[in-house]
């Protein structure tokens, strides 16, 4: 069996998920795969195709010998759902989504891999793609306590356009759309997540914190332009301004997506708009995405934004009608370009 599951680009609210505050994400045509199937023991065998490593276990000993052992947590968060498995695996993993670039390489071979387990137990069951996203956070974020929002795994696992709403409760849109071509940028550049998520998302907690102290009640789901600040340096100002931005911002764009036609031009410049403040707020760009943006904008992209968490990683840019100039102006500045498309979620091969 196999099992293939996009990447993604967060077309708004990078940066504003694990604050609580909705955003918009795309499964981009990128997928990572996992072939396997079932063994006559208990042992688990995963061979990364891509890192020439392989990785064993047995299904007797689940216990996690590093940070972050996925495999072992997919299996345990699919046991907790009432699933059992009595034989091992033999599989083979692969992917052409950038790694540790900020598409979610790594929630997408989460979700096979739970959509794959939901096939090997000894009973199966039909779990649809909102549900497996569900149970991938789970077993990826949850079980770890990573500081992440669950947008990764639950854009790659139900595909296309979706809009996640966190707060009061959670809801999930499919969003229809008639968008084009992006073009993918990696800068090569190895990403700094944890000093990024230092400035964006803990200081930014600690921002609600501090208004708490006036209003229990306020969330950045709730609070304005007019909010009293007193208790703010010049800092947290910025970033609370910025917070509220990208919040309004998103707004803008369902607005968008709820029209029969898109307004492609309108759609671009919204994703740049986005991306400055993440460049000048929340400082997550470098100098050399900042050159792939702008070599991208000038060979006719309408709109782009760095991608994830920052600090190094993608970028993308909306080039619906030109992307092969588009992707040739990326690698002229020294990125590594895809094109992509919209695609569809976590499916079963063949």
């Amino acid at each position: 069996m196999e099992i293939t599951t996009p990447g993604r680009i967060c077309l708004f609210g990078e940066h504003q998920d694990y604050l609580g505050l909705p955003t918009m994400a795309m499964a981009i045509s990128l997928r990572s795969s996992l072939k396997g199937e079932k063994t006559n023991d208990r042992g688990v065998i995963i061979y990364k195709s891509d890192l020439g490593e392989t990785e064993s276990f047995s299904l007797d000993n689940l216990t996690y010998e590093s940070d972050r052992d996925y495999f072992k947590s997919g299996i345990k968060a699919c046991i907790k759902e009432g699933l059992n498995f009595s034989r091992g695996f033999n599989c083979e993993v692969s992917s052409n989504i950038p790694f540790q670039a900020g598409t979610s390489s790594s929630s997408s071979i989460m979700v096979s891999w739970i959509h794959f387990l939901s096939k090997m137990a000894d009973e199966t069951i039909e779990w649809n793609r909102q549900k497996i996203g569900e149970i991938s956070y789970k077993a990826e974020v949850l079980e770890f306590g990573e500081p992440g929002g669950m947008m990764d795994q639950y854009s790659t696992s139900m595909g296309n356009c979706i809009f996640i709403k966190p707060l009061p409760n959670l809801s999930i849109n499919k969003i229809k759309s008639n968008l084009g071509t992006f073009v993918l940028g990696d800068s090569l550049e190895p990403k700094n997540t944890l000093q990024i998520l230092k400035r964006c998302r803990n200081l930014r907690l600690d921002i609600i914190k501090k208004l708490q102290k006036r209003n229990p009640d306020i969330t950045f789901e709730l609070c304005d332009q007019d909010q009293n600040l007193s208790d703010l340096n010049e800092e947290e100002k910025e970033l609370y301004f910025g917070t509220i931005n990208n919040r309004e911002i998103l707004k803008k764009a369902i607005l968008e997506f709820g029209k029969k036609k898109i307004d492609h031009e309108y759609f671009g410049q919204l994703l740049t708009k986005h991306h400055m403040v993440l460049k000048n707020t929340l400082q997550v760009s470098t100098d050399k995405i900042e050159n792939m943006i702008q070599s991208a904008m000038s060979a006719g992209a309408l709109g782009g934004k760095i991608n994830g968490s920052g600090g190094g990683g993608c970028m993308f840019a909306y080039a619906p009608d030109n992307p092969k100039k588009v992707a040739n102006a990326i690698e002229n500045a020294g990125g590594k370009a895809y094109i992509v498309q919209s695609d569809i979620g976590t499916r079963i091969e063949g």
